[in-house]
């Protein structure tokens, strides 16, 4: 019996065993079945809060759900339209990025539609963001999507409510690059410099064809609106500033930097000047102007910075300032012409002045030129009222010790004539208006013409004065001839004389023949009566005393005809035809006499052993001694010094004197 409870023992132990190894390995298969399912649990937790989000809506309330459709409805249809023109910019890529060189308005057409679809892109892509971001925030609130979900959309939208400006990722940009590129082009392409020749400077013409004038105005308008401005004005400044450097680079201008400080010296200066200021402003910058207006259209204040800064390469300060040096240059009576030629060039460009240069950009320009003709209407003015007084003054320095004609007449003379000639007299008379008129005064041309007139008169009163100077009446005599008679014959058939007038004009001619007799009278006409025939006729008292009265008379002749003949051979009469009238009255005062009483009463001394004592001269060597009489000689240059009326004294007529010899 115990046995069998052994047994029984043992058997359920061993079951017990079994059982224990079962469950072992029913553990073991288990483990490993859990060990494998672990990844795929984590896939399936991962899943479920999509799957949470997914059938949210299910679970939410009908009534939301359906009052949600229309809202994003509103907000999808705006976006749906952004994107749409997000693929319309995509789309003009190609044709933009090829350039426009060969077609520009259709070039330019693209661009245009580029910039209406970022305009559009501009204005409406923050709207549909912020119209997005508004659903989101309903569903949000109400509980109808995933919220980290709706987390990661906001944030997104919330980048697009402000755009950045890159919408069309640089493709704009690259646009505008390449159109500033064919705007350089089409500058560099007209850039021939424009050269000074003959021709008339008095109208502009375009150097640039209108057609590519047109593309220039048509590229800056859209490199304008798209905020390249600087980058524009530098290119077309740097361009059209060169050509203008490149067209005064044969004109020689570095006269108008290093100018002379003499009037004489400035002249061939100022008639350069004249010419070449009406070429850089009536041909060159005037077609530049026209060029500016052409290309920058309604941009009026970009045109106007761009033309001043191109005109500044046009060396116009430059000109100014040589105008200036004139005005600047040592006081001279021909400094006046200088003036007024300096002022005559810029009154005949006055209006293409104030048209190129009126705007507030050239205002250096326009001061600069305000004072310089301020300067030059005062500096005129100012030598021509002195004139008077200078000739005035002259009168305290002696005349000329051979008689000659003084060279201050000279001067006066052709000077009143260039004043009164047509490319002076209404330079002056404007110069004399303007400055009356600046003091609140009226001038008439009479003004000018009394002026010339008592210039003149001053003149004359001075060969009174200059005359009775001289000790000698004989000598005065030849003096006035010679001033008197050069007077009349320089101031004939000139503006001059139809002021003084033909009374004046016959009163000076008949002044010679009164001069001429008045010389005679008092010398070469009181020497023939020394060979008088008294107490010769038929030898009345013998041949003794005939020979001994024509030896006594001879040489008394002899004595005065050396004398005079000395002293006269120190004067001269400067005007051949004068010279030959007046030697030819002296030959036939003294020639004919003599030789008739030569030939009367020669014998009687010719047979004298001591004849050549009384026989001096034969009739043919005293003709050709008085032929050459007052002959010019050569003589060094002199100067006058005029006096101011502060009684000082200046080396201004010694320019006087010099221009009195170079007036035409």
């Amino acid at each position: 019996m115990d046995q069998d409870v052994d047994d029984r023992a043992a058997a359920s132990l061993a079951a017990a065993a079994r059982s224990l190894r079962a469950g072992l390995e029913r553990s073991h298969a288990l483990g490993q079945a859990l060990a494998r399912a672990g990844p795929r649990l984590e896939e399936i937790q991962a899943a479920l809060p999509a799957l949470e989000a997914a059938v949210r809506p299910i679970r939410a309330p009908m009534a939301e759900l359906a009052a949600a459709g229309p809202h994003i409805d509103r907000a999808v249809g705006p976006a749906a339209a952004v994107l749409k023109v997000f693929d319309a910019v995509h789309g003009l890529e190609p044709p933009l990025l090829q350039g426009g060189a060969g077609d520009l308005p259709g070039y330019l057409a693209v661009l245009g539609r580029l910039e209406e679809a970022l305009g559009f892109l501009s204005n409406n892509c923050g709207l549909a963001a912020q119209w997005l971001a508004d659903i989101v925030e309903y569903l949000g609130d109400h509980d109808l999507a995933d919220p980290r979900f709706l987390a990661e959309v906001g944030v997104a939208l919330e980048g697009l409510k402000k755009p950045s400006g890159h919408l069309d990722g640089g493709l704009l940009a690259a646009a505008l690059d390449m159109l500033q590129a064919e705007f350089r082009r089409l500058l560099a392409d007209h850039s021939t410099p424009l050269a000074m020749n003959n021709t008339s400077t008095s109208t502009a013409k375009s150097r640039v064809p209108a057609a590519a004038a047109r593309k220039l105005s048509l590229i800056l308008n859209r490199l304008l609106a798209n905020g390249r401005q600087d980058s524009c004005i530098s290119l077309y400044i740097d361009a059209r500033g060169n050509v203008v450097s490149a067209s005064l680079r044969d004109l020689g201008l570095d006269y108008l930097r290093n100018p002379a400080d003499d009037a004489q010296a400035l002249g061939p200066g100022v008639e350069l000047w004249g010419r070449q200021l009406e070429f850089v402003v009536r041909r060159l910058l005037e077609s530049e102007r026209q060029l500016c207006v052409k290309v920058f259209g309604e941009h009026k204040s970009d045109a106007s910075a761009c033309f001043t800064e191109v005109a500044a390469r046009a060396s116009v300060l430059d000109f100014l300032s040589f105008g200036r040096a004139a005005a600047d240059a040592k006081k001279d009576p021909i400094k006046l012409m200088r003036l007024l030629e300096v002022f005559d060039s810029l009154n005949k460009l006055r209006m293409d002045f104030n048209r190129l240069f009126g705007g507030k950009a050239c205002a250096d320009i326009q001061c600069q030129t305000r004072d310089l003709v301020k300067l030059l209407v005062d500096g005129a003015v100012e030598i021509f009222e002195e004139l008077l007084v200078q000739v005035e003054l002259q009168r305290q320095m002696p005349p000329p010790a051979d008689g000659g004609v003084p060279r201050l007449v000279t001067f006066i003379v052709e000077y009143c004539n260039r004043l009164l000639s047509e490319k002076y007299r209404p330079v002056l008379a404007q110069v004399l208006a303007i400055h009356r008129s600046w003091r609140k005064e009226v001038f008439t041309d009479k003004m000018l013409a009394a002026a010339v007139l008592n210039i003149v008169k001053a003149l004359e009163a001075n060969f009174n004065v200059w005359s009775r100077s001289y000790g000698n009446n004989t000598l005065s005599y030849i003096f006035m001839m010679n001033t008197r008679w050069h007077l009349f014959k320089h101031v004939k058939g000139t503006k001059l004389a139809e002021l003084l007038g033909d009374v004046w004009i016959r009163d000076h001619e008949q002044f010679k023949d009164y001069y001429i007799t008045m010389f005679m009278r008092d010398s070469w006409g009181a020497l023939s009566p020394l060979l008088n025939r008294e107490g010769l006729i038929l030898f009345s008292k013998g041949r003794a005393t005939a020979k001994d009265l024509v030896k006594q008379r001879l040489k008394t002749f002899n004595a005065r005809f050396s004398e005079m003949f000395h002293e006269q051979s120190a004067w001269i009469i400067p005007d051949k035809d004068l010279r030959r009238e007046t030697c030819d009255h002296v030959m036939q005062a003294i020639v004919p006499p003599y030789r008739s009483y030569m030939q009367n009463y020669g014998p009687l001394v010719e047979q004298d052993v001591s004849a050549s004592k009384y026989v001096k001269y034969t009739v043919d060597g005293l003709e050709k001694m008085l032929g050459a009489l007052f002959a010019p000689r050569p003589k060094r240059s002199g100067s006058f010094q005029i006096g101011h009326s502060n009684g000082k004294m200046s080396s201004a007529m010694t320019g006087l004197y010099r221009s009195a010899s170079t007036v035409k």
